[in-house]
């Protein structure tokens, strides 16, 4: 199993929601988060006084599958989302040991 830990433009969650549901997999958790990258934040004019905010907006969402899905999903969601701009965002992907389904104490892919 794989984990695809993604951090997005919020924009761009309808998208991806939509990838997921075609390429099959189970679900997906959203957070939302605040961070920085090679995107450096964005000035901006408070009361005349010219303001760096560079703690931006996005989304962090995860996503569980099997090995066999995992690159077509990383795939399909990377170019679905790609602008070509800087902060289109990341995706990380980390693999699983294990997984247990709490209510029927099923493990593994069939967890999932």
């Amino acid at each position: 199993m794989k984990k695809i830990e993604m951090i997005i433009r919020p924009e761009m969650m309808e998208t991806v929601k939509e990838i997921v549901e075609n390429v099959g997999a189970g679900g997906m958790t959203v957070s939302s988060v605040m961070g920085c990258g090679a995107q450096k934040g964005r000035k901006e004019v408070y009361r005349g006084t010219e303001m760096t905010i560079n703690l931006l907006h996005k989304l962090k969402i995860e996503v569980v599958v099997v090995d066999s899905m995992a690159d077509s999903l990383v795939d399909a969601i990377s170019k679905g989302i790609r602008t070509g701009q800087v902060g289109d965002g990341k995706m990380f992907i980390i693999p699983i040991e294990d997984a247990v389904r709490v209510r029927t104490g099923e493990k593994g892919d069939i967890a999932l």
